[in-house]
């Protein structure tokens, strides 16, 4: 009798465990964790147009209904450009083909990154032009995108003499939204950074599921 009683505690709790974990992926799936909103309020990026490494010229038209990540590097740096590049491919292979996935890589440096230039800078990184833009063009509308829109913390190169100080990149990762919304920023560096904004792409996409 004891071991009877015994049985059915261990088959109730066991059951309970079950409706437990049933009910909690239920709620995870029916409510994705919702990533927070950067800027203002009405906060979102603005209208451009640039060239990508097939000459094509890109706009926020090609964007549109899609979830996409922003970097600004330059193709000569050898600094941290490379690491977040190689960083920058683990999201690409993540989402490869993906019709609503898309990344903006932006030069800093449009006097020295020509199309042809960061057409073979690509070619380091397999990337498909149709889903992964290094995008060049007017040097002043580059720097505002990046400071006004992407809202990329901009520190000028004091040293530079010209009109328009050379901006001193930063390391971050920026991820938005299809109604072009800034919903995270992250360490391209750090793996672990990268990994999260990964995961966090994968939590965006739910909420338009």
């Amino acid at each position: 009798m004891r071991n009877q009683k015994a049985i059915i505690l261990l088959v109730f709790f066991m059951l309970l465990g079950i409706g437990f974990l049933a009910y909690y992926y239920y709620e995870y799936k029916q409510h994705p964790r919702r990533l927070p909103t950067y800027g203002n309020p009405g906060h979102h990026v603005l209208p451009f147009s640039f060239t990508n490494q097939d000459g094509k010229t890109i706009t926020e038209k090609d964007v549109e209904g899609k979830i996409y990540v922003v970097e600004y590097f330059f193709s000569t740096c050898e600094g941290i450009c490379p690491k977040m590049n190689e960083n920058m491919t683990k999201v690409y292979q993540t989402f490869r083909g993906q019709a609503d996935f898309a990344i903006l890589s932006h030069t800093v440096d449009p006097e020295t990154d020509t199309v042809e230039q960061l057409k073979s800078y690509s070619q380091r990184f397999e990337a498909d032009a149709a889903q992964w833009h290094f995008l060049t063009g007017d040097k002043r509308a580059l720097y505002d995108m990046a400071i006004n829109s992407y809202l990329v913390t901009a520190v000028e190169d004091t040293t530079q003499k010209d009109i328009l100080p050379d901006f001193i990149h930063s390391e971050k990762f920026v991820l938005v939204d299809k109604e072009k919304h800034i919903r995270g920023t992250y360490d391209g560096t750090n793996l672990k950074e990268v990994d999260k904004l990964i995961e966090d792409i994968k939590e965006l996409k739910k909420e338009y599921e």
